[in-house]
């Protein structure tokens, strides 16, 4: 069976990484699908997150990348997926989680979506908090595949070898 784990991923952290690790081991084939969202003004163009995903999963069979705009469970369709992933960090996450699951279930009775409980070291990590330290000079290494580290670091002009002790809110 083929999975569609969709996201903005932008950017891809560590947490975005462990899910697709394990889909990967769940399921025959998982396709990794940035979301083009007109309505948000990412840090990485489209392109870029793709090639980050690309180098965090080359090691992984079965896993592949694409993007799509308008309805996520059009894309499972277009795709082949008959299972849409979502990860649930906290408690939080969940009723977001299951109304779009409902919505989804509402469009395409055929796809179901799939939840899967973050580990717990990386239950803290969202692509909005590691923009957030990395803007103000901390160490996002343990947050993000080296890649990704690299390019945020050239993002806010930092070296990206640097263990700074940056805090999050200054």
């Amino acid at each position: 069976m083929r999975a569609l784990y969709p996201g903005s991923f932008d950017p891809l952290t560590l947490g975005h990484l462990d899910l697709i690790e394990r889909s990967a081991r769940l399921f025959d084939a998982v396709v990794v699908a940035v979301l083009q969202n007109p309505n948000k003004t990412a840090a990485f163009p489209l392109e870029q997150r793709l090639e980050q995903i690309h180098q965090a999963t080359a090691h992984l069979e079965g896993v592949t990348v694409g993007s799509f705009g308008g309805l996520t469970v059009d894309y499972a369709k277009t795709c082949g997926a008959g299972v849409i992933l979502r990860g649930l960090r906290a408690l939080s996450d969940f009723e977001f989680e299951l109304q779009i699951a409902h919505t989804n279930k509402s469009l395409a009775p055929q796809v179901e979506t799939l939840f899967l409980a973050t580990a717990v070291h990386h239950s803290f990590l969202s692509s909005s908090v590691v923009k957030e330290v990395a803007r103000f000079g901390g160490d996002v290494r343990h947050m993000v595949p080296p890649g990704v580290a690299s390019d945020l670091a050239r993002l806010f002009n930092r070296d990206a070898s640097a263990s700074s002790a940056g805090s999050a809110h200054g």
